[in-house]
């Protein structure tokens, strides 16, 4: 008898692992970092291998965040021992695939939620969390984004809320920034370059935004300007400020890793670290008007917040004559903290280059972005040449000429070959116009009167109060050139390598 019970029992249990191994036909497999996906081969849920550099990064960023957090003493009990706390919430999952390495890889993870909008998304979440054995750590959620992250508007439930759509992310901020915990991260992606750091769009940009971009070199720079001035904005209408703790500028898209905080006093600096940009039309040169001022008062040391005084520029430019054009309004505060980025590095260094494919790419980028000077913006030393008509100097001297002068430079991670300074665009084009009359015999020829680079070439204002005058002095090597030669000889991968043909962004996937 209980030999057919056993029979029974195979012949129920045969076509239902028959109908399993049919429905893993279906799926490729694909492996990245600690987790493994099967990805349907129709292709109805969303998958982008380029993005692995994207996961990589997040994966670091919030184990350096966790790390922070920790070393603020919070989690800790009596005797020290730190639980799994973390709440993450990925809120437009897609594939899964980005939750699911959350649950392997974040220590201290407590709960990853991945949600969608798709039935299918979220059917093929739940076969991956199965097949990942992550039942206890990750869990599936069909529904609206905005909708469910504004449930936790009163009581913030997640340390960290990651937002990665097709396009931009403003949509979601409102709810975004309620839903994360108090001193959490809000990771977010935006993939509209061609609306925040295009020129064919200006009045998208200003209504998603809130402000226009930069055109010319520095465009990347004001796109994630811009992103954060509207996230700084969407939060300070909850008394919650934002810090940035690295804001980089990737291929396609930018992504941004931001503490929010609630904290009304910081609230009132708003007005002080948001800004509009003057440009000119003719000859690039850029001037910052902040929209407030913060004051410390010598004696207590207490801070009084102001009307800002401006503008730092008329309705021509001071150089070349030509129309001013104004962008913005933008974020006006850093772009990194050093010690997240510190602290990222340090854990991508420690990582196993076979399960992170893009750790190389990562400290490229961060060692860029690490050394960058917080003063908006960089341009390109080709531009500028450009417009007097003269070979462009190399970057590293044009930086020693500028060290020269008492300034900083630094390179910038956004676009190579482009330098930032503190340098005022009075003492850029006194360096400029000295290097092209070195090379008179090669430059400085067949320009227009009416062109803003025969207007800078012979406006004599330009570097009358600067002392230092002759070109072996102007241009005599100092550690800036050694430093800026250094790390531009530094093997740095900048881009990730295609994986795959028309890798870019692809199209939103069908439900």
């Amino acid at each position: 008898m209980l030999k057919r019970l056993l029979q029974s029992l195979k012949n129920i249990l045969k076509p239902i692992k028959s109908q399993v191994m049919t429905d893993l036909d279906a799926y490729n497999k694909i492996k990245e970092g600690k987790a493994e996906i099967l990805f349907p081969k129709e292709d109805k849920v969303f998958y982008n291998p380029i993005q692995q550099f994207n996961r990589d990064l997040s994966i670091c960023g919030i184990r350096a965040w966790s790390e922070l957090y920790q070393s603020a003493g919070k989690k800790r009990n009596n005797e020290g021992e730190v639980k799994p706390f973390i709440n993450i919430l990925e809120a437009l999952s897609a594939s899964g695939l980005r939750a699911l390495r959350y649950g392997h890889e974040i220590p201290l993870v407590k709960k990853v939620v991945a949600n969608d909008f798709s039935p299918a998304a979220v059917e093929s979440i739940k076969l991956n969390i199965e097949h990942n054995q992550l039942n206890g750590t990750v869990k599936a959620n069909e529904g609206d984004a905005i909708l469910f992250m504004s449930q936790f508007r009163d009581k913030p439930e997640f340390h960290v809320v990651d937002l990665d759509p097709y396009g931009t992310a403003t949509p979601f901020i409102d709810s975004a920034v309620q839903a994360v915990k108090n001193d959490g991260l809000l990771l977010v992606t935006c993939t509209d370059l061609g609306v925040l750091a295009g020129s064919a769009y200006p009045e998208k940009c200003f209504a998603l935004y809130g402000g226009t971009n930069i055109p010319g070199d520095a465009t990347h720079e004001s796109a994630l300007r811009l992103v954060l001035s509207m996230i700084a904005s969407t939060a300070a209408k909850y008394k919650k400020t934002i810090e940035p703790m690295l804001s980089l500028s990737i291929d396609f898209y930018v992504r941004l890793f931001i503490r929010v905080k609630t904290s009304p006093i910081k609230v009132k600096e708003h007005a002080s670290t948001t800004m509009i940009n003057y440009h000119c039309s003719g000859c690039g040169t850029t001037y910052d008007q902040p929209l407030g001022r913060k004051i410390q008062d010598e004696k207590t040391g207490r801070y009084k917040f102001t009307m800002a005084r401006g503008p730092p520029v008329g309705e021509k430019c001071t150089f070349c004559h030509k129309a001013m054009h104004l962008a913005g309004p933008m974020w006006a505060g850093p772009l990194h903290n050093k010690t997240f980025i510190d602290r990222v590095l340090q854990l991508s260094k420690s990582l196993d280059k076979e399960v992170y494919g893009t750790t190389d790419r990562i400290e490229g980028m961060l060692t860029l972005a690490r050394q960058e000077l917080d003063t908006p913006f960089y341009f390109k030393p080709g531009s500028l040449s450009s417009v007097i008509k003269c070979p462009a100097p190399p970057i590293n001297e044009l930086a020693s000429a500028l060290g020269n002068l008492g300034y900083k430079a630094s390179l910038t991670h956004a676009m190579p070959s482009a330098i930032k300074t503190n340098a005022p665009w009075e003492a850029i084009w006194f360096i400029m116009k000295t290097w092209l009359h070195h090379r008179k015999e090669e430059s400085g020829k067949n320009l227009s009167e009416t062109s803003p680079g025969y207007s800078i070439i012979h406006n004599d204002q330009i570097g009358k109060e600067i002392e230092l005058k002759e070109y072996e002095e102007l241009f005599k090597k100092n550690d800036l050139y050694h430093e800026i030669k250094s790390l531009r000889s530094f093997k740095i991968v900048r881009f990730q390598q295609n994986p795959t043909k028309f890798w870019g962004p692809k199209a939103k996937p069908t439900n």
